[in-house]
């Protein structure tokens, strides 16, 4: 875990949900290779190590083919959301961050039900909270850089939070705001952070990890 030289003012910060807000449930090989086909999988895979842009992939496709693909996305997604599990951590830190006044946002790859559920099931709300149908989506800043818009902040003063590396960590570095991994199983190395030119200002494995850091490195106010 790195840390900053001196405190930083943060003002806010945005979450990815899939794998950092929640635990990750859905089976994203099986989900992938039902859409593009073993074969086309491998050879996808082959070409991009650090991981598919699914959404991206099948932009490209016919209108018929994108339905076809949207709606296997759609069944696997509602299978994880019929499993949907909080993350060990997630409710204490929103909580700390509520009590220091410290703005709370998501950015999800995954549908607006899914959001709606989240926050309906667990009782902790994110504002803004945005869904793939905000476009564009991750890695663009777009999103990112909509949540500071809304809340009168800069970027430098946010910190983008996620457990994708090509995602989250992205979109914060191209926003230009503070970014944090979380890599619960050590599945990046700084082999990764090279390719992708994407090194994260901090990386955790739990999200009360990430708890202290934010005590211990950031000067906290809204």
């Amino acid at each position: 875990m790195s840390s900053l030289s001196t405190k930083t003012r943060l003002r806010g910060v945005v979450f990815d949900m899939d794998g950092t807000l929640t635990v990750p449930v859905i089976d994203f090989a099986a989900m992938y290779k039902a859409v593009l086909g073993d074969d086309e999988y491998k050879r996808i895979r082959a070409e991009n190590p650090s991981g598919i842009d699914i959404l991206h992939h099948i932009e490209t496709w016919s209108p018929d083919k994108q339905r076809r693909a949207y709606q296997v996305i759609a069944d696997y997604e509602k299978q994880g959301l019929d499993r949907l599990q909080i993350m060990p951590g997630a409710a204490e830190l929103c909580g700390f961050l509520d009590a220091k006044k410290i703005r709370r946002g998501l950015i999800t790859r995954n549908v607006k039900e899914a959001v709606d559920l989240f926050h309906q099931r667990f009782g902790i709300m994110f504002s803004p909270a945005l869904s793939r149908e905000f476009r564009p989506y991750k890695p663009d800043p777009a999103p990112l850089l909509h949540i500071c818009t809304t809340w009168e902040v800069q970027p430098n003063e946010v910190m983008m939070v996620g457990d994708s590396l090509k995602d989250d960590v992205v979109c914060g570095k191209r926003a230009g705001a503070l970014t944090c991994l979380l890599d619960e199983k050590g599945r990046y190395t700084s082999h990764d952070f090279a390719r992708l030119d994407a090194k994260p200002d901090f990386n955790v494995s739990s999200l009360n990890e990430l708890f202290s850091l934010l005590e211990s490195n950031f000067d906290l106010r809204p």
